[in-house]
């Protein structure tokens, strides 16, 4: 009861820390009169295809407004690549403009290439216009008349804004490109170029608080929500089919191996045991390496708290469309603050499997995930530097993250490891563990490792196979995510699937007098982030148009980093399903 109002206080810290962030992140009550200001910046630019490939907006070379001004960032919308700052159009409220220079330029050669450049790669550039998102491409490419196999590439010069309003508020803004006002870029010669823009103003009976919903449309369009009911009663189905198969199954054995075990007990003592009874004084042995393992299922217990409160705070609906930046300060600061479970958890159980050197084991939890992770980020980091991309961090925001480690991270994960060190909890074994263990058996190949982690991991990764070309899509891609409620039924299924397939697998190596089960149960719950790392594989050469070095790191890069969490989080679920179960069969028995 005491761990649910820790994390009920921290999850109402968190929505009070998000709801002042969303007041705070306008520059008005976004209440306006006739030509009054309404703000627009220009954020970035970059391929179409390489979400992560996104550049400054001026680093391309448009026009500079007279006073160029950059707007103040949050962690999240920093760590998102957004880079806002002032754009060169005027858009005042409710005044109509038709063809207005936004400004005269001459184009050097470099600039053309530049262009050039930009338009064969398909560049495409976002704005914000009174907060609210909206998209446009650089230019075109199109076949030359006179010769087929010939390219001619055009520059966009001419916008059309379209903006709807409701009484004295902005609903919405689009920005169209005049497909006949282009400039011809295919030569290396100088231009002279007149960027025009026009303005229309449209009256609309949506509310305000309606005005984000048209971005959110794609995901919870009829077709695809049938595929996401189609895909949860997949789901369900796998979870019922195998749920009801294990349990039955299990049930039967189990009950014929008790009936078993008693009869034997009363005809005589010294008759031999065979199964899983048989091993009962080495299962309860503590396994190798037993401070990684504990560092291992401590980093676990955190990601899973960790996914617990994003899903708490999406289900609120903290991060509604294109609130920047939202979903990666939550994942900072939640990470930071659940640290202490991590702490916590690991070194209790270290304690419990009697280890004595907890400092050493603190240092495994906190670097387990981290490391992998700085080490990543570090390389990613460099890349981005190279091609002096938006997603290079600035050295202030690097200097916040490793403050929030030293000064949050760091104190609650030894302040939890203290914790978990002066319990007085004790490894709760229902049965005596000999000295020396018993030679384990020969066992056929599929009862090997990887043959049964193959098998533990394969039913959980086909029950959120269909949700996952969803996520791939919004994180990798531009569309929008926004039907969390489903997302979480298919993550409770995953923790079900998971659990139910890592206790049958354990129960069959016990039966086969393989006492060593800590570290199987670990490796084949976790094993589905190594599906998911295959399908991230065909996803990057089948289902998207990715390429380049900087994109292909990045998504490599840090999906090997969420399969990598996939893999503890799971395997904390898997060792515990099958702890549990463990303690309950052979506390059901009578061993000598």
């Amino acid at each position: 009861m005491a761990k649910m109002a820790v994390i009920r206080r921290l999850l109402v810290a968190l929505l009070v820390v998000f709801r002042i962030q969303q007041v705070r992140s306008g520059a008005s009550n976004h209440k306006y009169k006739l030509d009054d200001e309404v703000p627009i910046y220009a954020n970035k630019v970059g391929p179409f295809q390489n979400p992560s490939e996104t550049y400054r907006f001026y680093d391309l070379p448009f026009c500079l407004p007279a006073h160029l001004k950059e707007k103040p960032e949050a962690l999240g919308e920093i760590l998102n690549g957004d880079r806002l700052v002032s754009a060169p159009y005027k858009l005042q409220f409710l005044r109509e403009k038709d063809s207005d220079i936004a400004c005269s330029k001459k184009l050097t050669k470099d600039e053309v290439s530049k262009f050039r450049k930009a338009v064969s790669k398909d560049y495409y550039f976002q704005m914000y216009y009174d907060d609210l998102p909206f998209w446009g491409f650089v230019g075109k490419v199109e076949k030359d008349k006179t010769d087929p196999s010939e390219e001619k590439y055009y520059l966009f010069k001419h916008l059309h804004f379209e903006i709807e309003y409701n009484k004295n508020r902005v609903i919405g803004i689009s920005a169209k490109a005049d497909p006949n006002a282009v400039v011809d870029l295919t030569d290396d010669k100088e231009i002279e170029v007149e960027f025009l823009y026009t303005v229309r103003w449209k009256e609309t009976n949506l509310p305000y608080a309606g005005r984000m919903e048209k971005y959110s449309q794609t995901s919870s369009l009829p077709h695809h929500l049938e595929i996401h009911w189609f895909s949860i009663i997949n789901s369900c189905v796998t979870v019922l089919l195998l749920t009801g198969f294990l349990a039955t199954i299990l049930m039967r054995v189990l009950k014929n191996d008790f009936v078993k075990y008693a009869h034997d007990e009363e005809e005589a003592d010294d008759q031999e045991e065979t199964g899983w009874k048989y091993i009962h004084g080495d299962v309860f042995r503590y396994p190798k390496y037993k401070s990684l393992f504990a560092a291992a299922l401590g980093s676990g217990t955190q990601l899973f708290s960790l996914a617990l409160f994003i899903f708490g705070l999406a289900l609120v609906g903290v991060f509604y469309p294109y609130n920047r930046g939202a979903l990666f300060t939550a994942l900072v600061l939640i990470y930071a603050l659940t640290s202490g479970f991590a702490g916590y958890t690991s070194a209790s159980f270290y304690h419990q499997l009697e280890g004595s050197n907890w400092v050493r084991n603190l240092l495994l939890t906190g670097c387990l995930f981290c490391g992998p992770l700085f080490l990543t980020f570090c390389f990613l980091n460099t890349v981005a530097i190279a091609y002096n991309a938006t997603a290079a961090l600035p050295f202030g925001t690097i200097v916040v993250i490793v403050l929030i480690w030293t000064l949050v991270t760091s104190p609650l994960l030894v302040m939890g490891g203290i914790a978990g060190k002066n319990s007085k909890a004790e490894f709760q074994a229902p049965v005596r563990t000999t000295k020396y263990p018993r030679e384990i058996p020969p066992l056929p190949w599929y009862r090997q490792t990887i043959p049964q982690m193959a098998m533990a991991g394969f039913l959980p990764f086909s029950a959120i196979y269909i949700e996952l070309y969803y996520i791939f899509a919004s994180v990798w891609g531009h569309k929008i995510y926004t039907i969390y409620s489903i997302l979480f039924i298919v993550f409770i299924i995953l923790l079900i699937v998971t659990s139910f397939i890592t206790v049958a697998l354990t129960y069959f190596q016990l039966a086969a007098e393989d006492h060593e089960w800590w570290w199987r149960s670990f490796l084949c719950g976790g094993s589905t982030g190594v599906f998911i790392f295959g399908y991230c594989l065909y996803y990057y050469y089948e289902r998207s148009n990715m390429s380049g070095f900087m994109q292909t790191s990045f998504f490599f890069g840090y999906m090997a980093c969420i399969c990598y969490g996939f893999f503890l989080m799971l395997g904390m679920v898997g060792f515990r399903s099958a702890l549990f179960f463990v303690r309950h069969i052979y506390r059901s028995i009578k061993c000598e």
